[in-house]
């Protein structure tokens, strides 16, 4: 194995823990930064002490120098409620913050993937949604600080690639969900397994016939890595292929 030393901004959220999981456990150098704003120390704890884990309390909205061989960059909040309570602070994340990760990464010539989302396809009019699909989008709405933020993220990506002749990969995620996701995470899996938990009724907007692809941490973790280790420098969707109805993601999770 080629040993690395791996940034993974964001490292200490729900997606972030489970990637150092992977890249420690392959015997790489890993280094986390995160703010700790739906970040947790708690995901990452069992690797503090560790000879290859080193753990950094940073705001990525300033810059911060560090040597390393690849970047995983996905800090930013990504559920709907901490994404909309300080959509500001989201927008700078995924702008500012996406600047200095790039600029590190010029300098220091490494590889960086940028961890993106379905949500920049905004409200799309076709399903499945290739990657070729430039998006049914509203700049301006609700969700606009995330959305928004994310295209222009990827637009500095492939800016940089361009004009510093840079390695980057891009990863546009759909729904997760699995081990230390917040339970006010605010999206539909967690949403459903907290009121089933708490024995309520479980709320369905609209008819419950929407579809939505879901997929397990693990399996976006693979498909994270694998896309970092290829020489495919476009962007890429991450998720489940197979979409399911609301109503019957209800009843599969009403069976645990």
């Amino acid at each position: 194995m080629n040993r690395k030393r791996v940034l993974i901004t964001g490292g200490a959220g729900f997606v972030g823990s489970h990637l150092v999981d992977k890249l420690m456990l392959e015997g790489h150098e890993v280094i986390v930064v995160d703010n700790f704003f739906t970040g947790r120390k708690s995901n990452v704890e069992h690797w503090i002490g560790h000879e290859n884990f080193e753990l950094i309390h940073h705001d990525i909205v300033n810059p911060i120098f560090i040597e390393v061989d690849e970047i995983y960059h996905l800090a930013s909040p990504a559920s709907p409620p901490h994404y909309m309570h300080n959509p500001v602070k989201t927008i700078k994340t995924n702008t500012l913050g996406t600047i200095n990760i790039l600029g590190l990464a010029r300098r220091l010539k490494a590889k960086v993937l940028i961890a993106s989302t379905s949500e920049v396809y905004g409200d799309p009019d076709i399903h499945p949604q290739p990657e070729t699909y430039w998006g049914h989008v509203n700049p301006i709405g609700p969700r606009a600080c995330y959305d928004e933020g994310k295209r222009v993220s990827e637009t500095l990506t492939y800016a940089y690639a361009k004009q510093e002749n840079m390695h980057v990969r891009v990863a546009r995620i759909f729904n997760t969900y699995g081990p230390r996701m917040h339970m006010n995470d605010g999206r539909v899996v967690s949403n459903f397994i907290l009121q089933a938990l708490k024995d309520e009724v479980i709320t369905v907007y609209g008819t419950g016939d929407q579809t939505r692809s879901f997929q397990y941490v693990s399996d976006l973790v693979e498909g994270l890595v694998a896309l970092m280790r290829s020489n495919y420098s476009q962007p890429v969707n991450l998720g489940n292929p197979v979409e399911h109805t609301i109503n019957g993601k209800i009843k599969f999770t009403c069976l645990f």
